[in-house]
């Protein structure tokens, strides 16, 4: 008898541990669940589709056709590929006068915070050739300031920040393939058009001496390299 209840016990226990090891294998559907219903569920503000199609179509007409620029009387600068939280920083900064430009304050003030983040994303999704027209023979020296900075002058190089393909992380703007014409128009002004409330400072502030560094000369050699980028 106390041989049987031994190997009663000991099938018991079996059983027990085996119940134990089953159900630590078994897939838990519910610890997957929030991932899946996150993908699926629509960003706070989002704005309908077609509200966006027609702001985003709007914004082309100055920006180019893919968001590639726009050469005119003034240069209208790339979005295409632009880092979505760059593009959102600077349409709130033309809302808030940071950065001076009446036309983008009139386009950028009434749009919602959701629609700001909508064609911020729309417009990284882009990716058209370079426009081009830069002057070649720049391009060499525009790519040494770019890759090794400007040491006599204190100036780091650009690709510290832009990263070494010139695309730009986060709060950083991609530069590659944008406008020989507008890079060199924004650098030689950067004062005049950014910055302009000291009280909310943000990326354009770390710019400020780096633009102001640069020669002319030097403005025009990294505008063309940039300009050369894919």
């Amino acid at each position: 008898m106390t041989a049987l209840r031994s190997t009663l016990s000991a099938f018991a226990l079996l059983a027990l541990l085996c119940a134990t090891t089953a159900r630590g294998e078994e897939p838990k559907p519910e610890a997957s669940k929030p991932a899946a219903a996150k993908a699926e569920t629509p960003k706070p503000d989002a704005p309908p589709r077609a509200e966006f199609e027609a702001k985003f179509t709007y914004c082309k007409t100055c920006h180019g056709v893919s968001g590639q620029g726009f050469r005119g009387a003034y240069p209208m600068p790339r979005l295409a590929g632009q880092q979505p939280e760059y593009l959102q920083n600077q349409l709130e900064a033309f809302i808030e006068r940071r950065r001076v430009n009446p036309v983008m304050f009139n386009v950028a003030h009434v749009l919602r915070p959701g629609m700001l983040a909508a064609l911020a994303e729309g417009f990284q999704n882009l990716n058209p050739k370079p426009l081009g027209g830069e002057p070649r023979e720049l391009i060499p020296a525009g790519k040494k300031i770019f890759e090794e900075g400007v040491a006599s002058a204190n100036i780091p190089p650009c690709a510290s920040c832009h990263g070494q393909d010139a695309k730009g992380q986060s709060a950083m703007p991609r530069l590659a393939g944008q406008l020989y014409d507008y890079t060199t128009r924004k650098l030689s002004n950067w004062s005049k058009e950014r910055g302009q409330d000291p009280a909310k400072p943000d990326t354009s502030q770390l710019m400020e001496p780096i633009a102001h560094g640069l020669t002319p000369q030097q403005i025009s050699e990294v505008a063309a390299y940039l300009g050369s980028l894919e």
